[in-house]
């Protein structure tokens, strides 16, 4: 794809890539007038940003204004490129937020799970579906009337959360056997970057949004986080390990890097 091309697909769906509020300088890049913050740094090259604000340069004091801008031409198609995958990254984060009310749905373990509200209840009923019935995995709620859109919110944060300390406990038993390591103590994590964690005392700390993705996938970050008991690196005897688990670990990999989980604030 074009430099052009991905500005068109990506771009097209955040302005404010283009002109970031902070954006203290502009130009025409690509076809397109693009701001960006200029800082002035004490360092020797000319470095350059893609985040979810744009694009930001950081230049030594000494370079003049020209300069940075031919640099930032000569950079363009990684400059657009990277700006087109954030843009593309908005539109799936804003797809990924919750209208928390009754009926909505959200992934669990790979698959659509309907929620619902009752007050009829007296626990929370997890449904699963019937055969030859076109209905989801349904979590039946016991919430109060008249409870608030944050209610069902936090009440279905505390379910998920518990139920993915269950699937992790298992995981992790069915795992560590076969890997000849035992681990301490599990924690819950609520990370918004990192997947999991391990330390050399044998503890280990897993996202509890992992439960939004298939098996497989959160199967991987399992044997990834119990290789690591054996090799505190990522050095080839630490992929050794994870490739004689799991031979395909590469392509559950790529799931998870790819994956969009929902959006609870």
């Amino acid at each position: 794809m074009s430099p052009r091309c991905a500005a068109d697909t990506g771009l097209a769906h955040s302005e404010a890539l283009l002109r970031p509020v902070e954006a203290n300088r502009e130009l025409v890049l690509g076809g397109l007038r693009l701001g960006y913050l200029l800082k002035r740094a004490t360092r020797r090259t000319i470095g350059f940003v893609v985040g979810p604000r744009g694009l930001a340069v950081s230049a030594p004091r000494w370079v003049s204004q020209p300069q940075i801008d031919s640099a930032v031409q000569i950079k363009a198609d990684w400059i657009l490129r990277k700006l087109a995958e954030q843009g593309q990254r908005l539109v799936q984060l804003d797809a990924a937020r919750i209208d928390w009310r009754d009926g909505v749905r959200l992934p669990y373990l790979g698959e659509d799970l309907l929620i619902r509200t009752t007050t009829a209840l007296t626990r929370t009923v997890l449904q699963e579906p019937q055969p030859l019935h076109d209905q989801p995995r349904t979590l039946h709620l016991r919430l109060p009337a008249g409870a608030t859109s944050m209610q069902l919110r936090d009440a279905v944060q505390r379910w998920l959360q518990q139920q993915a300390r269950s699937v992790f406990e298992a995981r992790i038993a069915h795992h560590a056997t076969a890997m000849g390591v035992q681990v301490t103590r599990l924690r819950l994590s609520s990370a918004r970057t990192r997947w999991g964690s391990a330390s050399s005392d044998g503890s280990v700390r897993l996202n509890w949004r992992l439960v939004h993705f298939p098996l497989a996938t959160l199967d991987y970050v399992v044997v990834h986080e119990l290789a690591h008991l054996h090799e505190m690196n990522h050095s080839p005897a630490f992929w050794a390990i994870v490739r004689g688990v799991m031979p395909d670990y590469e392509q559950r990999r790529r799931t998870l890097k790819d994956g969009v989980v929902p959006v609870f604030d």
